[in-house]
């Protein structure tokens, strides 16, 4: 599948797991923070294909539900494909600003890089709070794009980091502000902490961060001269690669 400008893009259900490997040591904090018990309700909002029901489901037990929602049908369908062992779970299609769930139906409330790409974090915020019972945990974990640190041109990196926030994800440094946002949505903010990965394979990495992707993109965009960025990218591959991505994770309640 190609882009509007026609550059290739990678599977979705596909790059999501690559991705989620990736960042497993952040995905284990957040996991463990939910502190599911069983018979909890929790509510996992962008759920994508499902990676991570399973586990919720074996913390909550039959008697809990795990309840996942996300917009997309294909995402929706390959979670429901996932499982059919695992009668305590339920996969909706559903918008995060709209959630096809009651209110105070949730113990718990998860969003796993899913906040970076809705219209109105806001709204979404002020969903989830509706969402949850009074004294329910909301986990969330957010990217924040500026914060890419990749070695080499330092030039080059900035230039491609700010190509990325302006053009390819719509709230690309909503890591930074989930305390805030949260607490404007009527959250107790418990705590904020930032989880890093360093990525030293330039192949895996390059997948997983789209580098050559989005500096093709950046090129034909005329954000990035076509010199600049092929340099760049030949410098990147030719050994020594290093890059770190950060991300932001928020432990909230709503309060009683």
């Amino acid at each position: 599948m190609a882009n509007a400008l026609g550059v290739p893009s990678p599977d979705k259900a596909e790059y999501m797991a690559d991705a989620a490997e990736l960042g497993r040591d952040y995905k284990h904090q957040l996991l463990l923070s939910l502190d599911l018990r069983h018979g909890d309700t929790v509510l996992d909002v962008g759920c994508g294909p499902g990676m991570d029901l399973p586990v919720m489901a074996d913390a909550v037990t039959t008697s809990g539900r795990v309840i996942g929602v996300d917009v997309d049908p294909v995402m929706v369908a390959a979670a429901r494909s996932l499982l059919d062992y695992y009668p305590q779970v339920d996969v909706r299609q559903g918008d995060a600003h709209a959630l096809p769930v009651d209110d105070g139906t949730a113990d718990r409330a998860r969003m796993d890089r899913a906040l970076q790409h809705v219209e109105s974090p806001s709204d979404v915020l002020a969903e989830l709070h509706r969402a949850l019972k009074p004294g329910g945990l909301l986990r969330i974990a957010e990217p924040d794009w500026d914060a890419l640190v990749v070695d080499g041109d330092l030039e080059m990196n900035r230039a491609f980091n700010r190509f990325v926030c302006s053009t390819m994800v719509r709230n690309a440094t909503i890591g930074r502000r989930l305390g805030r946002l949260a607490r404007e949505a009527g959250f107790e903010v418990e705590d904020v902490r930032a989880a890093t990965t360093v990525l030293r394979d330039f192949p895996r990495a390059d997948y997983t961060l789209a580098l050559t992707r989005n500096t093709e993109r950046a090129i034909r965009a005329g954000a990035i001269e076509r010199a600049d960025g092929e340099r760049w990218l030949a410098d990147l591959r030719e050994g020594g690669f290093q890059a770190s991505v950060t991300i932001f994770l928020l432990s909230a309640r709503k309060p009683l």
